[in-house]
């Protein structure tokens, strides 16, 4: 399943960023973060994008922003959001969020204390994860509680006997961890292409293990 605009706000680190208006499309999938530096962003952007303008290069007054919302939604993007602070874009005024939810376009709020930096960076691994899952729908929570696991996994290069020494527990208990982990992805895939998604879905969150994988490699 694709990344949606609702899903936004829930991934790690991306709590202060809130949902204000356009409620109605928050399903809409997103294709790639962009961020918008000039008055128009029509030529920039081929739609399914969440767009993020932030005024700080240019000045953005609510009319313009209304501009935005327009163009976005001809454009077809997924949604857009709006950093505010004391700096720039203090607030979002009432009508603008109205706009929102008549035009049926997502509209978000994030606090300018949220570098842009690890948002796209959150965002566009959250996009390539369900890129590479096949499709399927992850528990998170599953896939939170088994790192330890598919970091061993990594480690020990899918030996499960090394991965048993490592985890301080039977060789049968690692393998029943990872058929759990396996059937945790709604998936028509068969387990070990599940846990092989599952596998990817980890390095992609934890580019730690990347780096320790090709090290051990080398």
């Amino acid at each position: 399943m694709a990344l949606q605009c609702i899903d936004v706000p829930k991934l790690p680190g991306l709590s202060t960023i809130r949902i204000r208006g356009g409620d109605a499309a928050a399903g809409n999938p997103v294709r790639w973060p962009y961020l918008a530096e000039n008055r128009s962003f029509k030529d920039w952007v081929k739609g399914g994008e969440l767009v993020f303008v932030t005024g700080i290069s240019r000045h953005r007054s609510p009319q313009n922003l209304a501009e935005c919302l327009y163009e976005g939604k001809a454009c077809n993007i997924a949604g857009l959001v709006v950093l505010t602070g004391d700096a720039y874009i203090g607030q979002l005024p009432n009508s603008l969020c109205q706009l929102a939810d008549d035009l049926a376009l997502p509209l978000f709020e994030q606090p300018y204390s949220l570098p842009m930096v690890e948002v796209t960076e959150i965002i566009g691994r959250a996009i390539v994860r369900a890129e590479h899952t096949n499709g399927g729908n992850v528990d998170t929570e599953l896939l939170a509680g088994s790192a330890d696991l598919l970091e061993a996994w990594v480690s020990c290069r899918g030996n499960q006997s090394a991965m048993a020494e490592t985890l301080s527990c039977h060789r049968n208990t690692v393998r029943n961890r990872m058929n759990q982990l396996s059937d945790g992805l709604a998936s028509d895939a068969d387990s070990s292409d599940n846990f092989k998604a599952l596998l990817m879905a980890h390095l992609l969150f934890n580019p730690e293990s990347q780096v320790r994988q090709h090290q051990e490699i080398k």
